[in-house]
């Protein structure tokens, strides 16, 4: 074949073409040994440039991410936790289960003691050691209350005082210990539905392990009031709802906001007849109700009002419908009152039936008990009742009897 000029001219052009490939691919080659990956890094990341980062002190990339996984609730759950304590209180009983114990009672006179052994939880709210918790998680004459910490001490203590009406109880911590950790309260009026709630305790007796279970949810409601049982002394009035699990065993543990603040204690569970477990319904008194209620058993060991309504009242019976033909409604009737009272001045009346105190409809006496302790001297109470079968309102302005006249 023939070269002509062209070819000449074609083949120049293809060997050119071939140098201009090779020479940027000989220079990507040549760059990362002139760059070092560190240099590289560090000129993409500008936070690690400064002299001061974490980097040059020796901060390691697991610290960051770990770091990184904080949170608002893992530090309030890292600063209450030192303050949750697990608690077994015994109770002594006397019963006869056995044919065992009928002969100890037959040959020796006397009864078989037994105790009863129950375990929940607490939290320490001052660095005296003063400990919270529900008045069932104790019971009403405990023999002993060991309280057991996340670092696995174990310390003997004493009732100051409970109110089972509330079902709240304080215990203090008997140890030569100075200062103990605690967690405070938070104002429960300022509670938002929807806001993390951090529940704390000890469900199952799972505390061995050293540290309290966490469980999360929100708060679901307010306000959510249970009417008095006839068969349980116990009134539940302006409960927190929540659907952070709780089981048996976290009763009387903190219910925490993100601040790491308490705003309930934790009392019980709603399971609507499907098990014994938690279902997502669970409850707790609020931190105000609480603090009300440990000062005065701090300083008096139970709970009373510090005024005088005036009026001596009892749950409306059928009993007393038929008897006295009243109507047929919930309330409380008057049976007498005192002529240097509040009751006396608001224009209260024997006979009167009293349907409602402030905002609550009432439906026991136990009921109102529990709405009085709302109130304190000085306060006035709105007061809703029946006379004649005509609905009547009037304000009582709460104080202390005037005597002597």
């Amino acid at each position: 074949m023939k070269i002509t000029k062209n070819h000449i001219i074609i083949l120049a052009v293809a060997l050119l073409a071939s140098a201009c490939e090779l020479k940027p691919a000989e220079e990507a080659s040549a760059e990362p040994e002139e760059i070092p990956f560190s240099a590289a890094y560090i000129e993409n990341n500008d936070r690690y440039a400064d002299e001061s980062s974490p980097q040059d002190e020796g901060f390691s990339v697991t610290e960051e991410l770990t770091a990184g996984r904080a949170n608002a609730i893992t530090t309030a759950v890292e600063n209450a936790s030192a303050a949750v304590v697990s608690i077994m209180a015994t109770e002594p009983v006397q019963q006869f289960e056995s044919i065992q114990d009928e002969f100890f009672r037959f040959f020796f006179g006397g009864q078989l003691p037994r105790e009863n052994t129950n375990m929940g939880s607490g939290f320490i709210i001052s660095e005296d050691g003063l400990v919270v918790t529900n008045q069932h998680v104790v019971g009403k004459d405990p023999s002993e209350i060991i309280i057991h910490t996340i670092y696995g001490d174990a310390y003997e203590a004493e009732l100051l005082g409970s109110d089972e009406l509330t079902d709240l109880a304080l215990l203090r911590v008997k140890s030569d210990k100075d200062v103990y950790p605690f967690i405070e309260f938070a104002n429960s009026d300022d509670i938002m539905v929807g806001e993390w709630a951090i529940a704390l305790g000890n469900p199952f007796g799972l505390f061995d392990d050293g540290q309290p279970t966490v469980t999360v949810g929100v708060v679901s409601a307010i306000n959510r009031d249970f009417r008095a049982n006839p068969n349980n002394p116990r009134i539940y009035i302006d409960m927190i709802q929540t659907d952070a699990a709780i089981n048996r065993g976290n009763s009387g543990g903190p219910l925490l906001n993100s601040d790491g603040k308490v705003i309930g204690v934790n009392t019980f569970i709603y399971t609507g007849g499907t098990s014994a477990g938690f279902v997502g319904l669970g409850f707790a008194i609020p931190s105000n109700r609480v603090d009300r209620i440990i000062s005065q058993l701090l300083n008096r060991g139970v709970v009373t009002l510090d005024y005088d309504p005036g009026m001596e009242f009892t749950s409306m019976t059928e009993q007393l419908v038929y008897r006295y033909r009243l109507p047929y409604v919930q309330g409380l009737l008057v049976t007498s009152v005192n002529k240097n009272g509040p009751a006396y001045e608001s224009g209260i009346m024997p006979g009167d039936i009293i349907v409602k105190i402030g905002p609550e409809r009432v439906v026991s006496e136990m009921h109102a008990r529990a709405l009085l302790r709302d109130y304190e001297e000085g306060d006035q109470m709105h007061v809703e009742l029946l006379r004649e079968n005509e609905l009547y309102e009037t304000k009582m302005n709460l104080r202390q009897k005037i005597s002597g006249n």
